[in-house]
């Protein structure tokens, strides 16, 4: 029996020791100055300053220039021969809400039952233990917007910073969007544009089928989806209207901030319809709508411009909307957006890479029509100002938190991308993340230098 005790013993201690290999700890408040020295600074707006210094003070930026010098006992690091970049960031994501998506149901909490769920909260699900944060610090991706899913409105989006014990601290924006999801106007099966099948509940009677089995007029369907959704919110204003209450409707109040202008609207559609459909949001709610998907966005540049309408376009890296569309068409939208002058932003939704390669999105769109600032610009301030965080973030400026990258090589380029350096308001982060773990542990087996 004391064998046997003494061998769950040395188990346990044998788990406990591997399972310590493979923690790494949030940072520590850093209090006092620190200076990055020598890089070349890309601000994030299209400027950058070569040979230039950043000086952080209690986790803000005091100055950026090639001015700044440093004091005896100040933390400095030497970033000479070294790119500095703003934290990236993730525009819309079920990051810390879906973990494995596919055989563990347990891992995921991404998507309520029912259809009108603006209350539903992603931020209270968020797990800050996910192994896949790690993957995305070391990838330069310092800040997500954390967005549930399903239904006809899944609820709000937060955003965090990817350097956190648990939700409460890594909320770096509470509640700053309401979802919607804009029913498909087409059938299109196996296409990104409409996006497939129908998800079940989509359409009465099944998915994209009447009741019995019939093929129903899916505009029809979905023209009646969207009065449905303009009949919430016209009730919700009404509601909102009124002095007092005898009841608390918690579906009304929780999109309060979309009429008092806090929030904003975020349309998940991809065909002209379907934001054409939104546009109307506007004009009779006076709501600010983003589009997230937005890939035949390109066909209607002028017209999102026209109504201040900001595109969070989806995966970049995959095949064009419909076989009409050029082959490189997803590739060759954030170039006719930016010439619209519509405000957009590159995301990465691709679940098998895990959303670390937002970079290299921006690197293609860079080969097809943007410049690289542009294209940097895309998933740090432009992406900030959509997600009404860049007073605090989105570029290295004076006065705003120090979410700074710095990597030995273009961040955008997948062959000299390596970030060595991450700050999040000025805490130094760590790198460190499961895959490299495995890298190296792999890497000593078979005896690989």
């Amino acid at each position: 029996m004391k064998k046997i005790f003494f061998s769950l013993a040395v188990l346990l201690l044998l788990v406990g020791f591997s399972k310590a290999q493979e923690t790494v700890y949030p940072a520590k408040e850093f209090k006092g100055k620190l200076y990055i020295v020598n890089g070349t600074v890309h601000v994030g707006n299209g400027t950058v300053i070569e040979n230039a210094s950043i000086e952080v003070n209690n986790g803000k930026i005091v100055r950026v220039g090639t001015d700044i010098t440093t004091g005896k006992d100040d933390k400095v690091i030497d970033a000479k021969g070294k790119q500095v970049y703003p934290g990236l960031i993730l525009s819309s994501t079920d990051l810390g809400l879906k973990e494995i998506a596919n055989g563990v149901r347990g891992s995921n909490d991404y998507v309520e039952i029912g259809d009108l769920n603006p209350s539903v909260r992603s931020i209270v699900a968020y797990n800050t233990d996910s192994k896949v944060i790690g993957t995305l610090r070391a990838n330069g991706i310092l800040l997500a917007s954390i967005t549930p899913e399903g239904g006809e409105i899944s609820g709000s989006s937060s955003v965090v910073q990817l350097d956190a014990w648990n939700w409460e601290d890594a909320a770096y924006k509470y509640e700053n969007g309401i979802h919607i999801n804009m029913p498909s106007f087409i059938q299109r099966f196996g296409r990104r544009g409409g996006g497939g099948a129908p998800p079940a509940g989509m359409f009465p009677g099944g998915r994209g089928g009447a009741a019995g089995g019939e093929q129903s007029d899916p505009t029809k369907l979905a023209l009646e989806k969207v009065e449905q959704l303009n009949s919430f919110f016209r009730q919700a204003r009404a509601y909102l209207q009124e002095v007092s209450h005898k009841e608390t409707n918690l579906k009304f109040e929780a999109v309060k901030g979309l009429f008092e202008k806090k929030q904003k609207l975020f349309v998940h559609a991809d065909q002209v319809k379907q934001m054409l459909s939104a546009i109307d949001f506007v004009k009779d709610f006076g709501f600010e709508v983003v589009i997230v998907g937005g890939s035949e966005s390109f066909q209607i540049a002028d017209i999102l411009k026209a109504n201040n309408i900001a595109v969070i376009l989806g995966q970049e890296h995959a095949l064009p909307a419909t076989e009409d569309d050029d082959i490189d068409q997803p590739y060759k939208t954030p170039a006719t957006l930016q010439k619209a002058g519509v405000l957009f932003a590159l995301n990465d939704t691709h679940d098998e890479s895990r959303y670390r390669n937002l970079s290299y999105n921006a690197g293609t769109a860079a080969t097809y029509g943007l410049t690289k600032e542009q294209a940097l610009q895309a998933i740090t301030l432009n992406a900030a100002k959509i997600l009404g965080i860049d007073d605090r973030t989105g570029s290295l400026e004076a006065g705003k938190d120090a979410n700074i990258v710095v990597s030995d090589g273009d961040i955008l380029d997948m062959k000299s991308s390596n970030v060595v350096y991450a700050f999040i308001q000025g805490r130094q982060v760590s790198l460190e993340n499961k895959q490299k773990q495995l890298f190296e542990r792999y890497k000593y087996k078979y005896g690989i230098k």
